[in-house]
C-alpha cells in the first residue's frame, strides 16, 4: 500500500485545518504532508486529486449488523464491507440482536470476530435485560469491556422509574444514555406517519407526538438526575428538533442524530406502497423536513447516521402493514447528505464532515483524529462533485432493501485508510 495524493483538499475541523496539499500514505502510515511532495518509491500509486477531498473517516453511530442471531440479513463481516464501501472507518452497532447485547459474553463475541477489520466497530449495551423495560442490565460491566452508549434501540423505555434508575445507574462513571423515542401505546401496529395520507391510504398511522413525549420526559429526567449524558436516535419530526433546541439552550448535556432518509424524503412516497420507504421513525411531513435541515444548519442536530437496517427480499416483498421497518443506508449516506445538504447549501463540506466524523466521536468520547506525520492513517477520500447513480448491485451489504437505488446523486466515496489497510469503494 503507497499512493501519493497530488493537490488533494485536506479537512480536517479537529485540527481547523483546510488546506490544498500533497498526501502520502505509506503502510498505512501518513508519510508527509507537503505543498509538493517527490519520491523515488517505484511501486507507488500518484493520483491527480485536484477534485479529491481527504478527511477524517466518516463514522456511523448507529447500525445494525444483525449478528449474532440474524445473519442471514447481515453479518459483521458485511456490515464492515458495507461501511467501508460507503466511506465509513467505524461505526457503533446496536445492541437488539439475538441474544441482545446485555452482557459482557455477546460484547466479547462481537470483539473477537471483528479484530481485523478495517472499519472500526464499537459496541452499544441495552439498558435493560434482554430489552424487556424492566430491569437494568449491567450497564458497568460491559462499560469496562469497551461498551460506548446504551440504548434498548428497536424498542423505547417506556416506563419513567426505569429511565429514571438508568441515568442514576450511569453516574459514576458518566455513561451515555440512549433512547429510540416511541410511546409505543400511540404508535401499536403503525405504517407510516400519521396524516391526511396515511387516512387516504388506509395504512395506520404513527403521530408525531409519539416521538415528542418520551423525548421531553427524558430531556425532563437527564436535567432531574443530575444533568446525565443524553443522546436522542433518529429524530424526524419539527417538535423534536425544538425540543433539542430548548434543552441545549439551557445548557443539558444532550445530544441527537438524525438519518439521510428523513431529511431526503416524506411521506409522500408512500403512495407507491414500496415497503422500502416504510422505517421506525416514519418518514415525515415536508414542514418536518425543512426543521431537521435548519436544524443541521444551526447546530441543534450533532450527527448524521444511517440506523442501517437490513432486511432480506423475502421480508420486505409481502403486504406494506407486514413489512418489517427499516433500510440499509451505509452506501448512499454520504450522497445523499452532499446532493440534500451541501449542494442546497444548508451546510459546507466542512460541516458535513462535523456531521458524520467529529462529532459522533466527541460525543461516544472516541479520540479524535489528527492529519500528522507518522500517525496511522485514519481517513476517508471522496469526490464532492462527481454524480453517480445508485446501483444496489455495488452494494457490499447481504441485504438491498434499499429505496435509493437508481438515483442520481452527488458526492462519491473513493478510498479509505484505517488500521493499515486500504479499501477502494466500488459504488
Amino acid at each position: 500500500m503507497n499512493y501519493l495524493f497530488k493537490k488533494i483538499r485536506i479537512i480536517n475541523p479537529f485540527q481547523n485545518l483546510d488546506e490544498i496539499a500533497d498526501l502520502w500514505i505509506k503502510d498505512g502510515v501518513i508519510v508527509k504532508i507537503a505543498k509538493e511532495i517527490s519520491t523515488t518509491d517505484n511501486d507507488i500509486e500518484i493520483i491527480d486529486s485536484q477534485t479529491l477531498v481527504a478527511s477524517p473517516g466518516f463514522f456511523d453511530m448507529h447500525v445494525h449488523f444483525r449478528d449474532p442471531g440474524f445473519e442471514y440479513k447481515e453479518d459483521l463481516r458485511t456490515g464492515a464491507e458495507s461501511a467501508a464501501n460507503g466511506g465509513f472507518t467505524g461505526v457503533l452497532i446496536m445492541p437488539n440482536t439475538k441474544p441482545p447485547i446485555h452482557d459482557k459474553t455477546v460484547v466479547e463475541y462481537i470483539k473477537s470476530n471483528t479484530q481485523n477489520s478495517i472499519v472500526d466497530i464499537y459496541i452499544s449495551g441495552t439498558i435493560t435485560q434482554n430489552q424487556e423495560g424492566k430491569l437494568i442490565s449491567n450497564m458497568l460491566e460491559m462499560n469496562e469491556h469497551g461498551v460506548k452508549l446504551f440504548t434498548d434501540d428497536g424498542k423505547c423505555v417506556m416506563n419513567s422509574d426505569v429511565m429514571r434508575r438508568a441515568f442514576d445507574y450511569a453516574t459514576p462513571k458518566d455513561l451515555l444514555i440512549s433512547q429510540h423515542c416511541e410511546d409505543i401505546f400511540l404508535t401499536e401496529g403503525f405504517d407510516m406517519n400519521e396524516s391526511e395520507i396515511s387516512v387516504k391510504l388506509g395504512l395506520k398511522g404513527y403521530p408525531s407526538i409519539a416521538e415528542e413525549v418520551i423525548l421531553y420526559r427524558d430531556i425532563l429526567l437527564s436535567e432531574y438526575c443530575g444533568n446525565r449524558r443524553y443522546h436522542a436516535q433518529h429524530l424526524s419530526t419539527q417538535n423534536s428538533v425544538d425540543l433539542i433546541r430548548y434543552a441545549k439552550r439551557k445548557g443539558l448535556r444532550v445530544t441527537c442524530e438524525v438519518t439521510p432518509h428523513h431529511f431526503s424524503l416524506t411521506e409522500d412516497t408512500l403512495t407507491s406502497y414500496n415497503t422500502n420507504f416504510k422505517m421506525n421513525p416514519p418518514l415525515r411531513k415536508a414542514n418536518d423536513l425543512q426543521a431537521i435541515k435548519e436544524g443541521l444548519k444551526d447546530g441543534t442536530i450533532d450527527v448524521i447516521a444511517t440506523d442501517h437496517a437490513p432486511h432480506s427480499n423475502l421480508e420486505k416483498e409481502v403486504e406494506f402493514d407486514k413489512a418489517p421497518n427499516g433500510i440499509i443506508g451505509l452506501e448512499t449516506a454520504f450522497g445523499l447528505s452532499v446532493t440534500h445538504l451541501v449542494e442546497e447549501n444548508w451546510l459546507t463540506i466542512n460541516q458535513l464532515i462535523e456531521k458524520m466524523s467529529v462529532n459522533p466521536r466527541k460525543i461516544l468520547h472516541l479520540p479524535p483524529i489528527s492529519f500528522q506525520e507518522n500517525l496511522q492513517a485514519n481517513i476517508t477520500i471522496f469526490d464532492p462533485k462527481e454524480e453517480w447513480i445508485v446501483n444496489k448491485t455495488n452494494f457490499k451489504s447481504k441485504s438491498q432493501n434499499t429505496p435509493f437505488d437508481n438515483l442520481k446523486l452527488k458526492g462519491k466515496v473513493k478510498f479509505i485508510f484505517n488500521n493499515n489497510k486500504v479499501y477502494k469503494s466500488s459504488l
